[in-house]
């Protein structure tokens, strides 16, 4: 449940770069015929050539994101699309700094603070990625790597735009290089996880150590206020077997969900904290 009444739950679906048009349409009716906990946010993420008949589909408690964005409003960005054209479209909400972004994509704290402070400056909502690698908290650098992106953010939007993003904890990806038999390919390259993508998820109580966390940060870096309020979720493997033990942590306000969306389980997972409270 969310350690705080003023924090309302959150559930946030990547479906990554999976899908079709067919899949994914009936997958979201599916959605759209569950019964769904009211006291939710509930947003999706699919890629972006669905976002449009996806956003038209979806049930009005069901909101659609992008999974990415340029931070520059137009220009010569072949692939790229801005946050506002996503604004265009009425999008409320995008997903930035997603470890496989930070990982796969190299982009930088730096980077991805200026995008949340663009896509806030056009209106849009932000799903604010952060997270440690696995050899970070085996070294006991988890609160200095997330204190480190979350200082990012905190140099370049005001206190009042805090109540603008909602913080995704993800324990994130590594690199590593495998033999890959299966492509003919000894130099494909693939990622190991630490808690995304594998099922291997942080227990709960170190996905709440580290929650706390955060909002310690939060507080000393910008104010009480904001660590009171703003919603930090966790987005590491969470299915329906873990969901509700996760949602009764007090500093665990939903989840960012990314295979387990793809499936009718997640409807389970949107209503774990109501599940957590009986």
């Amino acid at each position: 449940m969310a350690g705080s009444n003023s924090r309302k739950f959150f559930v946030g679906g990547n479906f990554k770069m999976n899908g079709t048009l067919a899949t994914l349409t009936k997958l979201v009716t599916e959605f759209n015929e569950a019964k769904l906990d009211p006291n939710v946010d509930i947003v999706i993420a699919p890629p972006a050539l669905y976002i449009i008949p996806l956003r038209d589909l979806a049930r009005k408690e069901i909101s659609v994101a992008a999974q990415n964005a340029h931070h520059l409003p137009s220009g010569a960005y072949t692939g790229e699309i801005s946050l506002h054209q996503l604004n265009d479209i009425g999008l409320k909400w995008v997903v930035l700094g997603h470890s496989e972004r930070r990982s796969l994509f190299h982009e930088t704290d730096e980077l991805i603070a200026t995008k949340t402070a663009a896509a806030l400056e056009v209106g849009l909502d932000v799903i604010f990625c952060i997270g440690e690698s696995l050899e970070e908290r085996e070294t006991n650098k988890t609160t200095e790597v997330v204190s480190r992106q979350l200082a990012a953010l905190v140099k370049v939007i005001p206190e009042a735009g805090w109540s603008h993003i909602v913080v995704a904890y993800e324990p994130f990806v590594t690199f590593a290089r495998h033999l890959c038999s299966k492509y003919g390919n000894t130099d494909q390259a693939l990622y190991s996880v630490w808690a995304i993508g594998t099922g291997k998820v942080a227990s709960p109580q170190q996905a709440q150590d580290t929650h706390a966390d955060i909002r310690k940060y939060l507080a000393s870096a910008v104010s009480q206020k904001v660590a009171d309020e703003t919603r930090i979720i966790y987005g590491g493997s969470v299915a329906a077997k873990n969901a509700k033990e996760l949602a009764s942590q007090p500093d665990i306000d939903g989840f960012l969900v990314g295979g387990a969306s793809l499936k009718p389980e997640f409807v389970e997972i949107i209503n774990a904290n109501s599940s957590a409270k009986l």
